[in-house]
């Protein structure tokens, strides 16, 4: 049985821990701090029977860049312990953030970043969740890899930053991209002996 309560400053060292476990993306403390004071709507945890902290979600609120009266949710950080996983608490702890963010705020969409090799994050977030891919951020993390920036519309038409064929365009170089590089990979691991 799991308790799934809103994020408090108390809680952010084993929070920051969980995190850690968990991604290659870690965030500096004050950033958690000014998240959760900031936005205390937008972010929750979840712990076991024990109070140990398993889960958790770090979501912030904005203005959007281009309209001052245009709210937009987001998703900072997902994690779940690994051997919590694939027990829905990701689900709950998206749709929990997503509600809370609603009630308080009127958004138009929640966005959020995810590797573009995160199949098991992917899924989650397209299908069990409804959010779409919106553009390739390429070489978004420290490592070089690139990002999916995917949104959950919520109020509004949902739209793509330049016209439908350069969109799907861009997607297409991008599994290009990523097929040459499988097969580089699989061509120099079949020439060592």
């Amino acid at each position: 049985m799991f308790n799934i309560r809103r994020m408090e400053p108390k809680d952010l060292i084993d929070i920051q821990k969980c995190n850690q476990y968990n991604l290659p993306e870690n965030y500096p403390m004050t950033f958690w701090l000014y998240s959760v004071v900031t936005w205390p709507e937008a972010s929750f945890l979840a712990e076991d029977s024990r109070r140990k902290i398993v889960g958790y979600v770090l979501a912030s609120v904005e203005q959007a860049e281009d309209n001052d009266s245009t709210w937009v949710g987001h998703i900072n950080s997902l994690g779940v312990l690994r051997s919590y996983r694939r027990l829905g608490l990701a689900k709950r702890l998206m749709t929990l953030s997503k509600d809370s963010m609603m009630d308080a705020y009127p958004l138009q969409y929640i966005q959020l970043q995810v590797r573009t090799s995160n199949r098991a994050a992917l899924s989650l977030y397209r299908d069990a969740l409804g959010y779409t891919v919106y553009s390739v951020d390429h070489r978004y993390y420290a490592d070089g890899e690139d990002a999916f920036s995917m949104r959950l519309w919520i109020n509004g038409v949902p739209h793509t930053p330049r016209p439908r064929w350069k969109m799907f365009g861009t997607i297409h170089q991008f599994v290009v991209r990523k097929h040459r590089q499988l097969v580089h990979c699989f061509r120099r691991t079949r020439s060592l002996p």
